[in-house]
């Protein structure tokens, strides 16, 4: 059995995950920052890097404590080396090297995106999971859609030329005053409204597998200037609805055209219910499988880093402890 103490700090969240065999979830701590960031509207880097620095080594006792581990007990230390905020980053980074040197173990550097890969699998620790898998990674800054072929090996087959969807959701919801993030409260505003109120267009619905969502988030705000009086709720549910519809039409497109044995949602925005549903819809009607991660382990978690360091530790080894942070860092895709 390989414990591995995941730590990940690349944005907002301070967290700690004790995760056996890349799999077993025996502890994950997540501290968010979400309250000292809403009244700014967003992220301010110098707020989150020093929360960083006050939460990690509470975060990470927490963690060990939960899962009943002492310090000898950890085998590897992972943190989260990017992409991110390179403040934020830094604090996670110099945290897991200082334990693996002083527990004398192995370290290494995960990148965080390709982690979020791995979350939807942290459910599925009963199961072999079965390969090719298209996955839909949708964040705030991010959406990206990729083939999961294995173990380490990924092909990007499409991505956003603008906007993140996460990003659509945030500016949205900030012109309609209902605060940060986004993404919740839309989500449960748009049970309330209906989706077919405000007529949007389905941008690049049938070209390719890229994506494009700031002309979306520009005609909503259009819309609501010229129609002042439509509800709120009707609002959020047809943009909601106008996202959902592009992003899983593009996923079902992939995997029939790949002849994937399932579809995996990942990043902050698979929580959406929408999405969630309308992909598990899918996956029923074309007889995919279906990886969706707990919404817990959709946002930012240590456990997803420990999970990938398991599989990146077997085919790539540790990490050198001079190895730095790159708050650019891409997944490193197939040609």
């Amino acid at each position: 059995m390989t414990t591995i103490l995941g730590i990940e700090t690349s944005c907002d969240e301070t967290a700690a995950a004790v995760v056996d065999n890349g799999r077993e979830v025996r502890s994950s701590i997540v501290s968010s920052q979400v309250d000292l960031h809403a009244r700014y509207g967003g992220v301010v880097p110098e707020i989150a890097g020093r929360a960083h620095e006050a939460l990690i080594t509470p975060v990470v006792a927490e963690a060990l404590v939960e899962a009943g581990a002492a310090d000898s007990d950890v085998d590897t230390v992972a943190a989260t080396c990017g992409p991110g905020l390179i403040g934020s980053l830094l604090v996670g980074v110099a945290a897991a090297k200082a334990l693996a040197l002083v527990w004398d173990v192995p370290y290494i550097g995960i990148n965080h995106h390709e982690a979020h890969l791995y979350a939807a699998l942290l459910d599925e620790h009963d199961a072999e999971v079965q390969f090719p898998l298209v996955t839909l990674l949708v964040s705030g800054g991010h959406t990206m859609l990729i083939s999961f072929e294995a173990h380490g090996r990924y092909r990007l087959l499409g991505a956003t030329r603008d906007d993140a969807a996460g990003e659509a959701f945030d500016k949205v919801a900030r012109y309609l005053g209902l605060g940060y993030p986004g993404g919740p409260v839309i989500d449960r505003l748009a049970t309330q409204g209906d989706p077919t109120a405000v007529p949007l267009t389905r941008a690049m619905l049938d070209d390719g597998y890229d994506f494009s969502f700031s002309g979306i988030k520009t005609a909503v705000i259009n819309w609501v200037r010229v129609h002042p009086e439509v509800k709120t709720a009707d609002v959020a549910a047809s943009f909601q609805a106008c996202v959902t519809d592009v992003l899983t039409h593009k996923a079902r497109k992939a995997a029939r055209e790949l002849g994937a044995a399932g579809i995996c949602l990942a990043g902050g925005v698979a929580a959406n219910s929408a999405l969630r549903e309308r992909t598990l819809d899918i996956c029923t009607e074309d007889g995919f499988n279906a990886y969706l991660p707990s919404r817990a382990m959709c946002t930012d978690n240590a456990a997803m880093i420990a999970a990938t360091a398991w599989y990146r530790l077997a085919s790539d080894g540790p990490s050198h402890l001079d190895s730095g942070a790159d708050p650019n860092l891409r997944i490193n895709f197939l040609d």
